[in-house]
């Protein structure tokens, strides 16, 4: 059985993670509360995460959940304010909320550009606004964004979330340049075909599969845990001098 890393750097430390409760959100709370950080988690599902904060309630520190609609931007700063009363000021934060739903080009209104943008970008940067005066004064602490390979391939069908992961990539390089100073390290990390549930459910088939593993050097479905072993490396101080970088998970398809 393989054996992986545990980080001394990241025991008690306080990590907040957006998009926690379901598919490779619900991995990273689960690998951090392993490692002994105090967690806490933002999503809208609550069912999924009181599900998930039950399955880890015997980890060293429980992990903390609040339901917030990150596209709410107020809701959103309440919420981080709120949980670094309890865990601590955050010296990690995973921004890895958002959603693939398909569109149709001729399909995308000016609304509907405006929610998705909403979904999986704006909610990113300010976030990172939020938690950096307190990563300031605690000396310094990491910022994962969570990106994809979809505007990399392309992908067909999801123009505007493509856009809005294209984006993340040059929001992390100014603010990896923006933080530097404060001892901030700021990286992505942008993965291929993860088997989420969702994922499965929605968009898996056989011949989907098959596709993959045409295109990909490793011939297995990736998991969630694949990427959550990266985002663990990248937040704890074994990666002390790495910022300003997109870090591909994807078993080679890109």
């Amino acid at each position: 059985m393989a054996e992986f890393a545990i980080y001394p750097s990241l025991r008690d430390l306080p990590v907040l993670i957006t998009g926690g409760a379901s598919g490779i959100g619900a991995s990273f709370v689960e690998h951090f509360a392993k490692q002994g950080a105090r967690v806490a988690f933002l999503d809208r599902a609550e069912g999924a995460a009181a599900d998930l904060t039950g399955q880890l309630s015997a980890a060293f520190h429980s992990p903390i959940f609040r339901q917030c609609d990150l596209t709410d931007i107020a809701a959103l700063r309440r919420a981080i304010d709120d949980v670094g009363h309890i865990i601590g000021p955050p010296r990690v934060l995973v921004n890895n909320a958002g959603s693939d739903d398909r569109h149709e080009l001729a399909d995308v209104t000016p609304e509907y550009w405006d929610e998705r943008i909403a979904v999986n970008l704006k909610h990113q940067f300010f976030a990172a606004q939020a938690v950096a005066p307190g990563m300031k004064d605690a000396g310094g602490g990491s910022i994962i964004n969570m990106s994809s390979i979809a505007w990399m391939i392309p992908t067909p069908r999801v123009s505007v979330y493509a856009t809005a992961k294209a984006a993340i990539i040059g929001m992390t390089r100014s603010l990896a340049h923006a933080l530097g100073e404060a001892n901030i390290r700021v990286n992505a990390v942008l993965p291929g075909a993860i088997l989420t549930e969702r994922q499965r459910r929605l968009w898996m088939s056989a011949e989907y599969e098959a596709q993959l593993m045409k295109v990909q050097c490793i011939k297995r479905m990736l998991l969630p845990e694949d990427v959550a072993r990266l985002v663990l490396f990248l937040a704890a101080d074994d990666s002390a001098a790495i910022t300003n970088q997109t870090h591909i998970v994807d078993g080679g398809w890109i």
